[in-house]
């Protein structure tokens, strides 16, 4: 059996993009299309994809928690409302057609890179008291479902949206925000891809392969971004505009 010289694009790849979905959002828009390129249908890519983002989510989630830094159970109740929407969308996901599929992504990529653009400041963050019981909890749950209903589907890009929502909405620092998102991602994303694998729509051996490199990148993402703090992150994110940007413009 020839040795398919793919898989060694996907482990550095990987690694990228579990870095960058780790102390952002946003990597799978390296990961998806190329999986695509390397001759994955459409469908069998997103579902490949999902196995690295479990990985990967599980590993942040494992960095942050070493660290000390975790939401439990403020994040348990989100992942749990974000499942049933991954439910939902993981559904239609498994059968939407290619071409349809591929229309979605370019839009998705563009519209990661300007939701990156609009990331807020929060300078008064630190003096803020977090709000996660209470009104600011249900609502949060309620919001959680339709960011899992996206997920489920694509979820490129859903860690911004997180990362926007969680610090306005539960007044959560950029490190708290972080590993709560890994933590709630985590969990409806195995619930998609479960959805993708009795459907038959995974390629093991790439995802596998990719997982190895993401949960590898959010391991040291999530051990360094809490060292560094919401400074570092805010960094990041400004270097995600630019890569993306020049990605998008000679793609």
């Amino acid at each position: 059996m020839d040795f398919d010289l793919h898989l060694l694009l996907l482990i550095p790849a990987g690694f990228l993009a579990g870095a960058i979905n780790t102390i952002a959002g946003g990597g799978s828009i390296l990961t998806l299309p190329l999986l695509i390129f390397m001759g994955l249908p459409e469908t069998i890519a997103n579902g490949t994809n999902k196995i690295a983002v479990f990985f990967q989510t599980a590993s942040a989630t494992s960095g942050f928690k070493s660290k000390g830094i975790n939401t439990f159970p403020f994040s348990i109740y989100l992942g749990v409302s974000a499942s049933i929407g991954a439910f939902i969308g993981a559904n239609y996901a498994v059968n939407i057609d290619g071409d349809v599929f591929k229309k979605i992504l370019s839009i998705v990529m563009i519209a990661v890179v300007f939701l990156s653009a609009f990331k807020s400041k929060q300078k008064s963050l630190k003096q803020a008291i977090e709000r996660t019981t209470g009104k600011h909890l249900y609502i949060a749950i309620i919001a959680f479902f339709f960011i899992g209903l996206y997920g489920g589907f694509l979820n490129s890009g859903n860690g911004l949206i997180i990362l926007m929502l969680l610090p306005y909405l539960n007044k959560l620092s950029l490190v708290k925000a972080n590993a709560t998102k890994v933590t709630v991602i985590c969990i409806y994303i195995f619930v998609a891809l479960i959805v993708f694998v009795i459907n038959d729509k995974v390629n093991w051996l790439y995802g596998l392969t990719l997982a190895v490199g993401n949960a590898s990148g959010a391991w040291v993402a999530s051990r360094y971004s809490v060292k560094k703090g919401d400074g570092f992150i805010r960094a990041v994110l400004f270097v995600i505009v630019i890569a993306m940007s020049i990605k998008l413009w000679f793609s």
